[in-house]
């Protein structure tokens, strides 16, 4: 019988596809940072009673959500060029990745938003508090322990949507994958090894997603 997994050809690579975890890393923490700036913004906007701002964060995330990822990948990094705006493989699919989840992240934090008690909202007014200090230093802590396990989804989607970099050239864990197969022609044992790569890495994050739970917990009590 063949043998599927071939553990001396997995070890022999591991080092080539280990490679490119610090630009899957890098990759998804400045999409997350990114994602989570903008999403803040847009569903601030998305809540305003402003329709200048109301309509325009809607039919953002209508677009994002409506719209399959790879395809707006393709846009920025083959589509681009032909307006004159060439982009690196890195810029183009963190600002892929960045403007996508922002959708998803903004809708997180609006429900988590909606959900404090408006009586805070009044509590805060009738002590004096302008908008700004009212969201920064009593909604939003309280929103942040909500919002944490849904964002925690959003981030461990987006690391492993990264693989989808590997279409524009991106050097990461999954490209480098593609590279070991390739040179190996052993497709099932290299890309079995970048999914044993993918999976305590989403493991870490589900454990950091339960230290910040106990840390924003005391705004719940």
């Amino acid at each position: 019988m063949e043998q599927f997994f071939d553990v001396e050809l997995a070890i022999e690579n591991l080092p080539l596809i280990l490679s490119g975890l610090p630009m899957t890393v890098a990759v998804s923490m400045v999409s997350m940072v990114m994602g989570l700036v903008l999403g803040l913004f847009i569903s601030l906007a998305r809540n305003s009673d402003s329709k200048l701002l109301r309509y325009p964060a809607r039919i953002y995330i209508s677009f994002m959500r409506g719209t399959p990822l790879l395809v707006f990948l393709f846009l920025l990094y083959f589509g681009l060029p032909v307006l004159g705006l060439t982009l690196s493989a890195f810029v183009a699919a963190i600002l892929g990745f960045g403007l996508n989840s922002a959708a998803y992240i903004a809708e997180v934090i609006r429900a988590s938003l909606n959900s404090v008690p408006k009586g805070q909202w009044e509590a805060a007014k009738a002590l004096g508090l302008g908008y700004r200090q009212t969201l920064m230093k009593i909604i939003l802590p309280q929103a942040a322990r909500i919002a944490m396990p849904p964002l925690t989804n959003v981030f461990l989607d987006l690391v492993k949507a990264t693989s989808l970099a590997a279409v524009i050239t991106v050097p990461e864990l999954f490209q480098k994958a593609q590279i070991a197969t390739g040179r190996s022609f052993d497709s099932f044992t290299m890309y079995t090894v970048v999914a044993l790569i993918y999976w305590p890495l989403c493991i870490l994050i589900s454990f950091m997603q339960e230290q910040l739970e106990k840390r924003f917990s005391r705004y719940m009590k």
